[in-house]
């Protein structure tokens, strides 16, 4: 009997311990809860299908862990593991396509705070969007008997349920998106003139809506080529009172992930600050140089200042200098992720954007050089004004080039010719091609220099123009020898050559001559006229 008791007790053990396996094994998992991410509760909520409900969520959701808002009123709340596909262009919640006013608004608010971390600002663009896509037709859209699938939003009564910031909110938003909504346009402007490798110039990247208008704190990475930025080289026109909206385009916002990104943008400013001051020095030993150099492609971040333009000075490190922008841009118009699971809510997060693209590029060339030449006398230093010189190139032949690259020549297209100025005898020649070796070569000697002159090797001298140096040549003429004697016939007598001379001048005995013959002439009058008055 106890032995029957026994088993008995433990089958009805193991019955129980089947039952208990069975009940974990075949548990279904539990559903994922809805997530509401940043915003406010209105309450109480709108009534809809014949029943009162607590309260509307205003804000946005946390789904797969993206914010993201929802374009159907009253529709399921997407759960935090929902899934979506791509969708098609939004339309209102009765299947009407959106005004093209409309659709730029909302493109441009998702852009712009899609990824929004303040209460106000979400529950505001959650606001807008249910205006815009499910406000009702007609006062029976708002018949709180309607179900789900057919009710409109109230907006003015969830509008006066909003705490005032929210309100606020509401319409600095879309005033913002009245003045700065698509379509935009991209523009990137070279510096004028000739560039040069050592000389930074300013480049400017501006961003303007379908009037014309600039549209401040658009963040626009610049990929520059054959450039390297100069120190201090960005700058935003009033960037500072544009800090406060950023452009957005990152839809995380855990904390960590907040961290894990703020250690990634360190990392990347550092890899970049490495990059640049590499390009930096490739480009400085290059204008040493005065060549180009080949350096990998630098990527720099300006923010549009309050007038819609950002400025950025960069050096040219090659003879094609140039700027790539890119930018997030408001699309024509939203698109919206469509549920998989069925009467569960449309969602749009930052998918209202599109990338747009402008470019510039110029030409660069080295610094221009400056050649200065000095005719000097050998003998003393000093210098020797009016000497024409002719400038050519290394060969001697061919004529110099100036910094645009054109040959300079006289009139009839023979190389230039100088000559020499002043007391210091110099002639300088400016905007020379660098880097280049030229020549100066002598064409006629100056007076009293002609003794020593080689017309088929005249003097000359030659050296390298380098960018945005000076180039001193000098030319020593040597004087002619003065003879120091004057051969007269087979005499041997000599006439020194001084600065005095101990012998009269004839034309001084011409002068005594004559006047010892007017003497003897009026003392012989004079003796005359006596002996007439004696007689």
């Amino acid at each position: 009997m106890t032995r029957r008791h026994l088993a008995t007790a433990v089958r009805l053990a193991l019955v129980a311990l089947l039952g208990t396996l069975s009940l974990v094994v075949v548990a279904p998992a539990a559903s994922a809860a809805v997530e509401e991410g940043i915003g406010h509760k209105t309450t109480p909520g709108q009534s809809w299908g014949g029943r009162d409900r607590a309260y509307d969520w205003l804000g946005s959701y946390v789904v797969n862990g993206e914010h993201v808002f929802c374009v159907s009123f009253a529709l399921k709340a997407p759960d935090s593991g929902e899934r979506y596909k791509p969708g098609d262009e939004l339309l209102t919640k009765w299947g009407e396509p959106l005004p093209d006013d409309v659709a730029a608004n909302i493109s441009y608010l998702l852009l712009r705070y899609g990824d929004t971390t303040d209460a106000d600002e979400a529950a505001a663009l959650a606001h807008l969007l249910h205006s815009w896509t499910a406000a009702p037709r007609s006062p029976a859209d708002l018949d709180p008997a309607k179900p789900f699938t057919e009710i409109g939003y109230d907006v003015d009564a969830h509008f006066a349920k909003l705490p005032k910031a929210a309100q606020d909110a509401v319409e600095r938003l879309r005033a913002d998106a009245e003045a700065n909504r698509g379509p935009w346009t991209a523009t990137v402007t070279a510096p004028e003139g000739e560039q040069f490798f050592d000389t930074p110039a300013q480049w400017s990247v501006a961003v303007t809506n379908a009037e014309g208008k600039g549209i401040p704190g658009v963040e626009v990475t610049l990929t520059l080529s054959d450039l390297v930025p100069a120190e201090g080289a960005t700058e935003s026109t009033d960037a500072d009172d544009v800090t406060d909206t950023p452009v957005r385009n990152d839809t995380e916002t855990a904390a960590t992930e907040d961290v894990d990104k703020a250690g990634a943008t360190g990392e990347t400013e550092e890899a970049e600050e490495t990059e640049e001051t590499t390009a930096a020095g490739e480009a400085e030993n290059a204008e040493d140089r005065g060549t180009s150099v080949e350096s990998e492609p630098v990527e720099v971040t300006v923010v549009t200042g309050e007038d819609g333009t950002a400025h950025i000075d960069a050096t040219p490190t090659g003879q094609q200098p140039g700027i790539v922008a890119a930018l997030q841009a408001p699309a024509e118009r939203p698109y919206v992720r469509d549920p998989v699971t069925a009467d569960t809510q449309r969602v749009v997060s930052t998918g209202g954007e599109q990338t747009l693209t402008a470019e510039a590029f110029t030409s660069a060339v080295p610094a221009p050089g400056l050649i200065r030449v000095t005719k000097v006398d050998s003998d003393t230093g000093e210098g020797i004004a009016g000497v024409p010189l002719r400038l050519t190139g290394e060969d001697k032949t061919s004529p110099a080039v100036d910094a645009n690259g054109e040959p300079l020549v006289d009139a009839n297209g023979e190389p230039l010719v100088v000559t020499t100025e002043g007391a210091d005898g110099v002639v300088t020649v400016e905007n020379v091609r660098t880097p280049q070796t030229v020549c100066v070569i002598e064409v006629r000697p100056p007076n009293g220099y002609g003794d020593a002159f080689d017309p088929d090797d005249p003097p000359s001298a030659c050296g390298e123009v380098r960018p945005g140096e000076t180039l001193e040549l000098r030319i020593a003429n040597v004087p002619d020898e003065v003879p120091r004697t004057i051969p007269a016939g087979s005499q041997t007598a000599t006439v020194s050559h001084a600065a005095t001379n101990s012998g009269a001048p004839v034309s001084a005995l011409a002068a005594l001559g004559a006047l010892a013959v007017a003497v003897s002439a009026l003392t012989g009058w004079v003796a005359r006229k006596r002996f007439l008055r004696q007689r």
